[in-house]
């Protein structure tokens, strides 16, 4: 009996192994912004962003909770994937945990909001993740964070 309990204890252990490993498969350190990469999809249109892909677009800075953010405009953003902002409806954000937030074209196609990669002295925060949106003066929620994609509605 007790080593039928050591074999399923083992066993246990391998499966939780194998779990991590499948929803990481590369090993990355999730936090880790050198690697993350962005998704910009909607329609036929899907294009895949990293940071320094970010970093090539016109950059802007934000500030929300009195914190300065560097990053890109969303209407720069979705106009370099390919779409056409006149033609948007609205845009859907996905974090990676599974948290999502639908925008208003009139939300998040100004000047003043952008999707962040680092601040100005530095990376973003840790739980901030590789990417977030900035949107100064609205609220907490809507600031998503450790974001993965963002979906284009037309």
């Amino acid at each position: 009996m007790r080593r039928l309990t050591i074999l399923v204890f083992i066993l246990s252990i391998v499966l939780l192994s194998a779990c991590a490993s499948s929803n990481n498969p590369a090993g990355q350190d999730p936090a880790d912004t050198t690697t993350s990469s962005l998704v910009v999809s909607g329609g036929e249109i899907s294009k895949t962003y990293t940071r320094a892909d970010l970093e090539a677009l016109p950059a802007s800075q934000a500030i929300f909770n009195e914190i300065t953010y560097q990053g890109v405009t969303i209407s720069t953003l979705i106009q370099d994937a390919g779409f056409d902002p006149a033609l948007v409806k609205a845009i859907k954000v996905v974090a990676s945990d599974g948290f999502t937030v639908n925008y208003d074209t009139s939300q998040v196609l100004v000047d003043e909001v952008i999707l962040a990669y680092a601040r100005p002295d530095g990376e973003l925060a840790e739980d901030d993740g590789a990417f977030r949106m900035v949107l100064p003066g609205a609220e907490g929620k809507l600031n998503a964070r450790m974001l993965v994609e963002l979906q284009v509605i037309q």
